[in-house]
């Protein structure tokens, strides 16, 4: 069992899905746990019902300045920040690119990708300062997987790949331990939207199939340990039998 006492994980989009499974998982493990959302009240339940390690914090991460104060708030509230989750992000409107809003378009990028890129850059001086950490991005196979209606979201998903192998290239010296996480198709609300849309074959995956949030919450905090070292710079797929192995899902 791995034990997180006296550690502190940063989560973003920690209202639902992935950020709230992930949330419950590190603060089982003993977490301080941060959970970040422009969600207040929905993030504020989460963190009381998760006890006094747990703190919400009201964050649009598209705004570099919430995303900068959420940095400073969460070291002055526990002292360090030890492993950072770039969970947030968003796929609406799912739309062909000759039927696009490009203010929309636009949008998505400020969240998936540079609200990401926010992340990185205001945690690493209070990392380095402590001598390291663990960033943890949350991409997808729609990285390298062209798909009809998705190509905001394609593009976004690629740049977080490689955002990551960027980051570590650069700061893996300096203790920062930087790796991507592609999940699979998870059962959230992103995937109920996806099938609402009926535009490419992902929509129509049977609900069934997707995978239970709880194993990308699995997956992260195995990737914050030194199992996971061979794929710094790189991208952990739980559709990897074999990582599902070593993490332990079955």
């Amino acid at each position: 069992m791995l034990d997180f006492t006296n550690k502190t994980v940063i989560i973003t989009g920690a209202s639902r899905g992935i950020g709230e499974a992930s949330a419950h998982y590190f603060s089982d493990l003993n977490a301080n746990v941060v959970l970040a959302a422009r969600s207040k009240n929905k993030i504020e339940e989460i963190a009381n019902k998760l006890g006094k390690n747990a703190l919400a914090i009201e964050c649009d991460v598209a705004d570099p300045s919430q995303v900068n104060d959420l940095m400073m708030k969460s070291s002055k509230a526990f002292g360090t920040i030890d492993v950072l989750i770039n969970n947030a992000g968003i796929i609406d409107p799912i739309q062909r690119i000759e039927h696009s809003d490009p203010v929309a378009w636009g949008q998505l990028i400020d969240i998936n990708l540079k609200g990401l890129y926010y992340g990185i850059r205001y945690a690493l001086p209070i990392m380095k300062s402590n001598h390291g950490g663990t960033i943890l991005n949350v991409g997808s196979g729609a990285a390298t997987t062209a798909l009809s209606g998705w190509a905001h979201y394609c593009s976004s998903k690629a740049a977080v790949h490689h955002l990551t192998a960027c980051l570590h290239i650069e700061e893996v010296k300096n203790g920062i331990r930087a790796l991507t996480l592609s999940p699979g198709t998870v059962a959230t609300d992103m995937q109920k939207s996806i099938a609402k849309s009926g535009i490419n074959r992902v929509s129509e995956i049977p609900w069934e199939e997707h995978i239970d949030p709880l194993w990308p919450a699995m997956a992260l905090a195995w990737m914050t340990t030194s199992e996971a070292d061979d794929w710094l710079g790189q991208t952990v797929s739980l559709r990897d039998e074999k990582i599902r192995e070593k993490i332990g899902i079955k």
